[in-house]
């Protein structure tokens, strides 16, 4: 399974980012997705979570300005990141499992290469 982030770059705060994640060699509706992002002399964090279902959680202080969603035809997960601030500067990682929805980083099984997104205060 491999998995695509795209969509980082620069962006004013206050402005918006939509990054996609495209999978391929894998049954992608059997998964469920994640986003992560890795702030600067920072560990790797949760940002957003969906399950197969359609269920979404959110890390407390993206949750209103960021939506995580899937299109199962298309193959990709999308992260739509509005009102973005300066403290949203990382880069942000796509995960799949097809066991867990939300956890420890290290319980998901792929991984994306990353996507650097840097908001301008």
């Amino acid at each position: 399974v491999q998995l695509q982030a795209s969509g980082g770059g620069l962006v004013q705060a206050g402005g918006s980012l939509r990054l996609s994640c495209a999978v391929s060699g894998g049954t992608f509706s059997s998964y469920n997705m994640a986003w992560f992002h890795r702030a600067p002399g920072k560990e790797r964090e949760f940002v957003a979570a969906l399950s197969r279902s359609g269920a979404t959680y959110y890390e407390d202080s993206v949750s209103g300005r960021f939506t995580i969603s899937r299109d199962n035809a298309k193959n990709t997960m999308y992260l739509q990141m509005n009102s973005l601030k300066p403290e949203d500067t990382a880069v942000y990682y796509c995960a799949a499992s097809p066991n867990i929805v939300t956890g420890p980083r290290t319980l998901y099984d792929y991984w994306g290469q990353g996507t650097l997104v840097t908001v301008s205060s």
